[in-house]
């Protein structure tokens, strides 16, 4: 079936989430990778944990409460420096063949979107920072719903939007978790692998695997 549209992630997808920690990479000496790494992870536990116990609240607020965690377990106690974070995550730098990936399917004529946790503010501030806002067509969060990915209801914001069968879009991700709940809604998935992380053991793999986004405008044609 010919794709109508291609969706991306947001985060860790089209932005480094881990840059936002070289902003103040000074300030964290040692600590930079470590903490960058438990605000990561403790971002996406949080928003699962949520969503499982129907508490939610907004991805800014997800990522302010992941970073305290991250702050806590390595013993630093520098309020100044969290926001100095908090702001950097509102900059992220896309992965460097970004921008032109985008350019190159709207030449083509195929809608592009984001569909992210991340809160309309955040997306807003990214895209634009990053100069990609007018290379998209929708930008969607989850914000809508109140809930997270890998509810099946976040990925049908993605049908609803291009008025399409889930078969007819391409969801394109880094992230092992969202790809198999992306493939379970029964979009075409593209998994862009970029560390070369084992698969999920979860019921429906990925259609395409790919090491970064270059190849995705010939696997389309």
């Amino acid at each position: 079936m010919p794709i109508q549209a291609v969706v991306f992630d947001a985060y860790g997808t089209l932005f480094n989430v881990h840059s936002a920690v070289d902003a103040v990479a000074d300030n964290l000496g040692d600590k930079k990778q470590t903490v960058s790494n438990y605000w990561r992870d403790k971002q996406l536990q949080y928003t699962w944990l949520r969503s499982l116990m129907g508490d939610y609240v907004d991805f800014w607020q997800v990522t302010r409460d992941a970073l305290s965690f991250a702050f806590d377990q390595c013993e630093l106690h520098n309020e100044e420096l969290k926001e100095q974070l908090m702001n950097a995550y509102l900059h992220l730098k896309t992965y460097e063949e970004v921008p032109s990936i985008l350019s190159t399917l709207k030449a083509t004529n195929i809608k592009t979107a984001i569909l992210s946790n991340g809160s309309p503010m955040m997306l807003a501030a990214a895209t634009k920072s990053a100069s990609i806002d007018d290379k998209l067509d929708a930008v969607l969060s989850v914000d809508s719903l109140q809930l997270y990915k890998p509810d099946q209801r976040v990925y049908a914001l993605a049908t609803q939007q291009f008025s399409c069968e889930a078969q007819d879009i391409c969801f394109v991700s880094s992230n092992a978790w969202d790809v198999a709940g992306a493939a379970h809604f029964g979009f075409q998935v593209a998994w862009v692998n970029r560390f070369s992380q084992a698969a999920e053991r979860l019921s429906v793999p990925p259609r395409w695997q790919l090491k970064d986004l270059i190849e995705l405008p010939d696997l389309l044609s």
